[in-house]
């Protein structure tokens, strides 16, 4: 149940899920990090520390929580029902959380281990193998720095929208060329997705 079902059904008698949440996403966090712990002796603490970040991010529960059939089970209010972007996946995640919270309450940590072992560790092969647990900016750097000795650049080429709602158009260069642009509702995540653009267009992935 998200809150904002609460806010329209007061009386329905039940809890929001945010505690849950909570709990879920301390459980989650240590069972990733004891599977990589043991798995991975040689790996270094920062290293590992990337590739739970990837594992645990919302985006990746989102995925999860979709693949699982999550959306057929929330309780929304009826504006949040309608809203299918951003939003929603991080309601999402959040979901995941909740139930892993819910699993560890009800069956102990052993079945959230093996909850997350079969639906959310195996997809770390690709992350590592892809380096999906750098960031677009951090990874088009270091193969532009490798490859052609420049450190890209970020130039806001359009921005539109009303204050409150400002949407932002970056460019990628490298040197003078643009390589790329990205859109977003901050310069940050507009220059993420210009990065994204950046490595598909010079085939650098």
């Amino acid at each position: 149940m998200h809150r904002s079902y609460l806010n329209e059904n007061p009386d329905s008698g039940l809890e929001h899920n945010e505690r849950l949440e909570f709990l879920g996403d301390a459980v989650l966090e240590l069972v990733i990090t004891e599977h990589l712990y043991k798995e991975h002796p040689d790996k270094p603490e920062g290293e590992l520390t990337n590739w739970r970040a990837s594992l645990v991010n919302a985006k990746m529960l989102m995925t999860v929580a979709e693949e699982l059939g999550f959306n057929e089970f929330l309780l929304l209010s009826r504006g949040e029902a309608k809203e299918l972007g951003k939003a929603r996946q991080y309601i999402l995640a959040n979901t995941f959380e909740a139930f892993v919270g819910a699993l560890y309450l009800d069956s102990g940590y052993d079945s959230c281990d093996a909850f997350i072992s079969e639906c959310l560790l195996p997809r770390l092969p690709e992350i590592i193998s892809k380096k999906l647990y750098k960031d677009a900016k951090s990874h088009f750097q270091e193969e532009a720095q490798e490859r052609v000795s420049i450190t890209p650049s970020y130039r806001v080429v359009k921005e539109w929208g009303p204050d409150h709602q400002k949407k932002f158009t970056v460019g990628v260069f490298l040197g003078s060329e643009k390589v790329a642009e990205g859109d977003g509702s901050s310069k940050q995540e507009a220059e993420e997705e210009a990065a994204k653009a950046a490595l598909a267009a010079k085939q650098w992935e």
